[in-house]
C-alpha cells in the first residue's frame, strides 16, 4: 500500500532550521514529481515546494524562495525539505504529496513545525 511518512517537524526558534523527511513506499517514487505543501491554522492548505524526478528542476513559493531547499534521493525513496531562517509564519503541518498533471494523487498524514521565539 502507498505510504508517505514525514519526519523531521518540531519546536524550532525564530531564525532557526530544521530539515523535513518525507519516506515514500508502495509506488514508484522516482517516477513521481514530488511536493511539499503546508496548512497553518486558519489559512488555507499553501504550496511551499517542488521538485521533479530526477531532482533537477525545482519550484519554490515566494514565501520560502532562498529559505528552502526541496531535494529528494530516489535510491532511499525519500524527499527532503531544509528550512533555513525560519520565521514565525512558517508555522504549519508541512505534508509529502506526490503529484501528477492531475495534482496530488498520494498524501502523508504530516509532521508539525512551531516556530517560536
Amino acid at each position: 500500500q502507498v505510504e508517505l511518512k514525514e519526519s523531521g517537524g518540531g519546536l524550532a526558534q525564530i531564525g532557526g532550521s530544521l530539515r523535513l523527511s518525507c519516506v515514500a513506499s508502495g509506488f514508484p517514487f522516482s517516477s513521481y514529481d514530488m511536493a511539499w505543501l503546508r496548512k497553518a491554522p486558519g489559512l488555507e492548505q499553501e504550496f511551499v515546494a517542488r521538485v521533479g524526478k530526477n531532482g533537477d528542476n525545482t519550484l519554490y513559493a515566494d514565501s520560502v524562495r532562498g529559505r528552502a531547499t526541496i531535494s529528494r534521493d530516489n535510491d532511499k525513496n525519500t524527499m527532503y525539505l531544509q528550512m533555513n531562517s525560519l520565521k514565525p509564519e512558517d508555522t504549519a503541518v508541512y505534508y509529502c504529496n506526490a503529484v501528477t498533471l492531475r495534482g496530488s494523487v498520494y498524501w502523508g498524514q504530516g509532521t508539525q513545525v512551531t516556530v517560536s521565539s
